[in-house]
């Protein structure tokens, strides 16, 4: 080849080199335009509350700042009332690209509205409505509350545990159905007695509930399903022991006895690393649980004996080796069979058929 010819050779190299250089800038500059991702965060209470809002809200901002995400958050949007589609129109319009609906009923709300962002990413704190652009997500609490049941069945002296909570949904009737037979795997005489207040978060309704609980049903452990630690404080009031929910409480007696609690840290982790890795959306269901540490109970207080931690170890152990709570024989309240011997509950029907308790729930009445 001559001189002329391999300068001209060298020229078009050189020229392909930068197109090359140029592309691949383009590839990783937009690459991380899209690992910098904004997401939205709709939430029913305030950020800076105790409780549901608050652990949930306190695990998004630290899993964001972790894979260097920007959170938008809109908080105090209140359920069945419009403002859960308005929150999302706004969240759009700023640019979100994976929304997370952090209230159970947001997702019957909107079911139909994101459908009109095929674009944005969806998930939902709910198994009852999917899309090809939502995903539910949550963790096995019902572990935990299990394992709870088995701590407040050794602690009853009355023989009745109230249970005050929301509304009926799959979520917290499993949650009642799954703490009530680990009450009564351990003390198979025990009720789980439940009122109901209608509402997430109602200081009032509870405190009310909680009382009639321990004074005309004869409750002496308390526990609840709702976003704030009203029942612990009213327990504390009334003399009884308690069982929280979402956090681990201080400055309390010896009678409230431990917490059922969640890493959310861990699952909005794993949620946004799904988005940014392009494996969003990929099945109906994120459902993780003990088997990760993502669900557990908090420290226990002195009321809760070396033995009674012992046997809430030892059903633990069954549970990680894959005897889920919801297996062997399993009766209903109207005494019907809905699990054998040898049989274990779908996770189907579980997440999304779960309208009936187990035997030993008992509904308080005026």
């Amino acid at each position: 080849m001559s001189k002329k010819g391999k300068k001209r050779l060298a020229v078009v190299l050189g020229a392909a080199v930068i197109v090359l250089v140029i592309l691949l800038l383009i590839v990783f500059m937009g690459k991380e335009k899209k690992e910098k991702t904004k997401v939205g965060f709709i939430m029913s209470g305030a950020s800076n509350e105790t409780g549901w809002n608050g652990m949930h809200y306190n695990g998004v901002k630290k899993a964001c700042e972790a894979l260097g995400a920007e959170l938008i958050v809109k908080e105090n949007v209140k359920e069945f009332n419009g403002e859960c589609s308005d929150a999302i129109k706004e969240l759009a319009k700023e640019g979100a690209g994976m929304i997370i609906l952090s209230s159970y009923n947001y997702s019957s709300e909107v079911k139909d509205l994101v459908k009109e962002y095929p674009d944005i990413v969806f998930y939902g704190n709910s198994s009852e409505h999917h899309a090809e652009n939502m995903t539910s997500y949550f963790v096995r609490m019902y572990q935990a509350r299990y394992l709870a049941g088995i701590v407040a069945g050794q602690k009853t002296k009355s023989q009745t545990i109230g249970y005050v909570a929301a509304m009926k949904n799959n979520e917290v009737n499993r949650g009642i159905s799954a703490f009530t037979l680990g009450v009564r795997s351990v003390n198979p005489e025990a009720e789980v007695v439940v009122a109901w207040t209608g509402d997430w978060d109602n200081e009032e309704e509870e405190r009310q509930a909680a009382k009639k609980l321990v004074e005309n049903a004869g409750a002496d452990v308390l526990t609840y399903h709702q976003n704030q630690t009203n029942v612990i404080h009213m327990a504390e009031e009334l003399g009884v022991y308690s069982v929280g929910y979402h956090e681990a409480l201080t400055g309390q007696s010896d009678r409230y006895l431990m917490s059922v609690v969640c890493d959310w840290e861990m699952v909005y982790k794993e949620l946004i690393k799904s988005f940014l890795t392009g494996k969003a959306n990929e099945k109906e269901n994120y459902w993780i649980g003990m088997e990760v540490e993502a669900v557990g109970l908090s420290p226990y207080s002195r009321e809760v004996t070396e033995e009674i931690q012992q046997s809430v170890e030892k059903a633990k152990q069954r549970i990680m080796l894959g005897a889920d709570v919801f297996s062997g024989m399993i009766y209903d309240t109207e005494g019907t069979l809905r699990c054998g011997e040898k049989e274990m509950i779908a996770d189907e029907m579980l997440l999304e058929q779960f309208d009936w308790f187990v035997e030993g729930v008992k509904f308080y009445e005026e």
